[in-house]
């Protein structure tokens, strides 16, 4: 039996995630719920349910095992699985997502315990709608999708690819205050090239190879059509999808709907703000910057062209700003004469002899800014990182390739092999490093500094688009929230404990641009931080008697 407002009774409230407050129900709430009996007859506060979560969290022997904890957490208990999270921010979020979650994606077949969110398959086609109406919430404000291709470094991981929008969203609401319940992970499983998937007894994905055809176009866009239709006031974020792919759906659909591509342009916001942070240390500007990218692809690019666009924006001409950036693929050096380059890679092509060594590239182009995106353990090595400290009084050296065994070179590496002037940043965490009498804070480049309060602005404004211009704003104001303290530390990112509210500034930064350029569907409040506040989610028990 339950309650005419839907609260279920017993144990069906017990195995609620979203109403569940286990031991922490009172006694008049035990007795009018009809849980009497079914809870050891203490009550807990939430902050002694913390200690015993984080008790056990602690004594788990892997980080894989602590994932795995965590989750089962969020699976009964959602409000204390988020005051755990945003209560201990530095520790939980390399648990619940990178470095741990691309080791949980690989396990994923194996270690899969309950259901959550959505999988699109191709053999659902003609049906796309009916599936996103069995999801039990309908108020959803915030979708994560991916179709398992280039799971962080890690590649192709088909279906196994479902972790990274279930911990993206985590972050969302942990960071941003996205309510759970409006937040919805998708995976699209069109197959996998992952030939060890493909031979494993229990991959939960379809056992084919993937798919490139129309095929493949049809089911996106009968997503996207079911997602405005069902879900009409929901943000659209695309996750790791793979380079054929990324850059022509965010074309395809950007214009459609409320939508970004996290990978493109979440990761060139958050690389840019480290180099505006980056350059208070160094003393230098923008329009002076020669960065070098190790890795065209969507991180690389995306980073690229969101230089050149606040390049451009402070009044420098288009093609001085892309001049400004070179890249290093597989190829070598993008240069010009360079057969069958990919759109979106040709802006980037220059006028120079080939270079097949990317130490070679580092003496000949003198960067004051190396960035790694290529997903390339080791690339930055002894004689590049003391190359480019020889160059370069303060040599900026962003490591952005994530899990952390796919980082570019560690902060140690970084920090040692140029006498401590680098600036760094990774894209996974590392230890502060001690060097002689100094101590060095790498700071963290994380999407998620940026993507949950972009989200947050939107969804608070309503906005029907999400733009280019918003991802430069949100940039801005996180390098301005770096504190003199932390670039003291050569941290060149704040703290992952003030996050949230990093999240609010952004969103309302993000928020007034929707209300100014008329792409918000709803007034614009007198207070914009004051109402993106009141939307936030806060991890709090209610009161059910």
């Amino acid at each position: 039996m339950e309650k005419e407002s839907g609260l279920p009774r017993g144990v069906k409230l017990l195995h609620d995630p979203v109403h569940n407050k286990g031991t922490a129900f009172t006694d008049a709430e035990r007795d009018k719920l009809g849980l009497r009996g079914l809870l050891p007859p203490r009550v807990c506060s939430p902050a002694e349910q913390e200690l015993r979560v984080l008790g056990n969290l602690r004594n788990k022997a892997s980080d894989l095992e602590r994932y795995l904890f965590l989750v089962s957490l969020q699976d009964r208990n959602e409000t204390l699985f988020y005051r755990v999270v945003i209560n201990q921010i530095e520790e939980i979020m390399p648990l619940i997502y990178t470095p741990t979650v691309g080791k949980a994606c690989q396990h994923f077949s194996h270690i899969y315990r309950r259901p959550r969110g959505l999988y699109i398959s191709l053999q659902d086609r003609g049906r796309v709608r009916e599936i996103l109406q069995n999801w039990p919430h309908q108020d959803v404000r915030v979708i994560v999708a991916t179709d398992g291709e280039r799971i962080l470094g890690l590649g192709d991981l088909g279906a196994a690819g479902m972790g990274i929008p279930i911990g993206k969203l985590s972050l969302y609401t942990a960071c941003a205050g996205i309510h759970p319940t409006q937040c919805l992970p998708v995976t699209l499983d069109v197959g996998t090239n992952n030939e060890s998937f493909l031979n494993d007894p229990l991959y939960l994905g379809l056992e084919r190879r993937r798919e490139r055809g129309p095929a493949y176009d049809e089911l996106v866009d009968e997503f996207v059509d079911a997602v405005k239709e069902i879900f009409p006031q929901a943000l659209l974020q695309l996750e790791d999808f793979g380079n054929c792919n990324a850059f022509r759906l965010l074309q395809k659909y950007r214009g459609s709907l409320c939508l970004f591509d996290d990978d493109i342009q979440g990761t060139g916001a958050v690389a840019l703000s480290g180099l505006l942070a980056a350059l208070r240390i160094s003393k230098g500007v923008l329009e002076k910057q020669r960065v070098l990218f190790f890795g065209a692809g969507q991180a690389g690019i995306g980073i690229g062209n969101t230089i050149v666009a606040a390049m451009v924006a402070d009044g420098i001409p288009i093609e001085q700003a892309r001049g400004s950036c070179w890249f290093f693929d597989s190829q070598g050096l993008l240069v010009d004469g360079r057969a069958d380059l990919p759109q979106q890679k040709r802006p980037y092509s220059h006028q120079h002899p080939p270079v097949a060594d990317l130490a070679e590239a580092v003496r000949l182009l003198q960067p004051t800014a190396l960035v790694g995106c290529a997903g390339q353990a080791g690339a930055f090595t002894r004689e590049v990182v003391e190359l480019m400290a020889a160059q370069q009084q303060r040599p900026i050296i962003f490591a952005l390739s994530n899990p952390t065994a796919k980082a570019e070179c560690t902060a140690e590496q970084a920090y040692q092999w140029s006498e401590g002037r680098a600036i760094f940043a990774s894209g996974s965490p590392f230890e502060p490093v001690h060097l002689g009498s100094d101590t060095f804070v790498p700071g963290q480049g994380n999407n998620a500094y940026i993507f949950p309060g972009v989200g947050l602005g939107a969804v608070c404004s309503q906005s029907r688009e999400v733009t280019d211009g918003m991802f430069l704003a949100a940039a801005r104001v996180l390098a301005d929230l770096v504190s003199d303290e932390d670039l003291d530390l050569g941290r060149v990112y704040p703290r992952l404990s003030h996050i949230r509210q990093v999240s609010a500034q952004i969103a309302a930064e993000v928020a007034g641009i929707a209300y100014r350029e008329g792409l918000a569907q709803r007034e614009a409040p007198d207070d914009i931080l004051e109402d993106v506040r009141q939307h936030m989610f806060q991890p709090l028990y209610p009161h059910y008697a």
